[in-house]
């Protein structure tokens, strides 16, 4: 419940945030929908401002707002005339795959990584660390024109454009946004997954389990792995909410129909009513997906479940 009550304060917050920042955008709503300002008398303006509550004060425009967002009514883009709620579901598939798609890439090979840099000291730890450290500093789109040279048109292994039919086709076409996505959390995951298994490393019930002569891999695996999951799982969870919102400069180089590109559209051509949802939108997703990504900690680590069942805060547990 108490997570629920953070939920919503955040999304109130935010919903107030978001729709203050376009109320005080330049432009003046009536005049797109009415086509522009050569094309409308001011009493075509006056009448549209009626009819969309434009001539209320801020506070009466953002209750109205708030009111059908909580019933589930995003409002019409002004653009395309069409539901908001319609235009995001529509939109939402390739985006989830998308963000999904290179949330797994991520994890898996900053995992991999970091587990080889913590466990093989050296020169790889050397080279992971630089390499990683280095992609760190691509810009996500910069990442992209580059693959998109080298393996979409060079050696024209995958499509650059599309989201593909089926599963396979979507991976297939997928694959570039999801590395471009991918390449700038590398890094970070790596650096966690390392570091956490570093500390375990050195602990005692690591070199206990040594000297009782079991094979290095279960000791990797059931002593040091499995209790460097709660950092690891807490920053992929992180990483994953952050990569729904890059999907919007990647969806954009790939001309991907996702929401990420259809933010992009809305804002150009201040279509209010989608940017407003899709901002909101994305809130939410962040929200919800570390909130899951706090249960799924506390399910992984048992040392959480016993501080949760003890009834001991969180920091006490910890510092414990």
């Amino acid at each position: 419940m108490r997570w629920l009550g953070q939920v919503v304060i955040t999304l109130l917050v935010a919903s107030f945030l978001i729709f203050a920042a376009m109320y005080l955008a330049p432009g003046d709503p009536a005049t797109v929908l009415a086509g522009g300002a050569e094309n409308a008398s001011e009493e075509t303006l006056a009448a549209i401002r009626a009819e969309y509550h434009l001539d209320q004060p801020f506070l009466v425009q953002y209750v109205l707002w708030l009111g059908g967002v909580v019933r589930g009514d995003l409002g019409r883009s002004f653009v395309y005339g069409q539901d908001v709620g319609f235009l995001i579901a529509t939109r939402l598939e390739t985006t989830v795959w998308l963000a999904l798609y290179a949330a797994v890439l991520t994890i898996a090979i900053g995992v991999l990584l970091g587990s080889l840099s913590a466990v093989r000291r050296g020169p790889l730890d050397s080279v992971v660390s630089a390499a990683t450290a280095m992609l760190a500093g691509i810009p996500p789109f910069v990442a992209a024109v580059g693959l998109i040279a080298a393996f979409g048109v060079g050696l024209a292994w995958f499509p650059v454009t599309g989201a593909g039919e089926g599963v396979l086709g979507k991976l297939h076409h997928l694959t570039l946004p999801a590395v471009s996505l991918a390449v700038v959390s590398l890094a970070t995951i790596t650096r966690v997954t390392r570091q956490s298994m570093v500390d375990i490393l050195v602990q005692d019930h690591v070199r206990v389990a040594r000297t009782r002569g079991i094979p290095e891999r279960l000791v990797i695996g059931r002593h040091v792995l499995r209790n460097a999951v709660g950092p690891i799982a807490t920053m992929a969870g992180m990483i994953t909410a952050s990569l729904l919102a890059g999907t919007v400069v990647v969806e954009s180089v790939f001309g991907l129909s996702g929401v990420g590109s259809l933010l992009v559209n809305a804002i150009n051509t201040k279509d209010f009513p989608v940017t407003q949802a899709v901002l909101l939108c994305m809130v939410l997703a962040y929200v919800v997906t570390t909130g899951l990504t706090e249960l799924v900690q506390h399910l992984a680590d048992p040392r959480l479940r016993r501080v949760r069942r003890a009834g001991v805060p969180r920091q006490a547990g910890a510092a414990a």
